[in-house]
């Protein structure tokens, strides 16, 4: 498959439309129920981090979503206009004290569904690969 861009405001009604997209143009590949549930999750989280916490949810920024298969993998590139994070500076969740904090969740389940998942330097752009084959 072709490289497909999609370019989109910070509204979360976008959110579930990213996935819809990326798991339609996916169907002729057969993917399995997990694998398509795994993608949905990861996508839509992205996204609604890009959107909340990258744009600050400003309708005058956007999102650009990328993806494609080569090879039987599945490339996914988010991007959005904030200034970008450390993401090495996220809490890991699974421990005791960070159970009961409000964030950290959706980027935790992201690196560890997705076969890989990572950050450019400035913190404003995830790429994440997936085996669908």
């Amino acid at each position: 498959m072709k490289k497909k861009d999609i370019i989109f405001q910070s509204d979360s009604g976008c959110i579930r439309e990213s996935s819809f997209r990326i798991l339609k143009d996916l169907e002729h590949y057969g993917i399995g129920e997990k694998t398509a549930f795994e993608i949905k999750l990861c996508v839509e989280e992205a996204v609604r981090n890009a959107i909340i916490h990258g744009n600050k949810s400003d309708p005058k920024r956007q999102v650009r979503l990328g993806y494609w298969v080569d090879g039987g993998i599945l490339n996914i590139e988010i991007e959005d206009e904030g200034a970008g994070f450390n993401h090495e500076s996220v809490k890991d969740p699974t421990k005791e004290e960070n159970l009961l904090r409000n964030s950290g969740r959706g980027d935790y389940l992201i690196k560890k569904l997705m076969d890989k998942a990572e950050y450019n330097t400035k913190g404003n752009k995830l790429s994440m690969v997936k085996k669908i084959n």
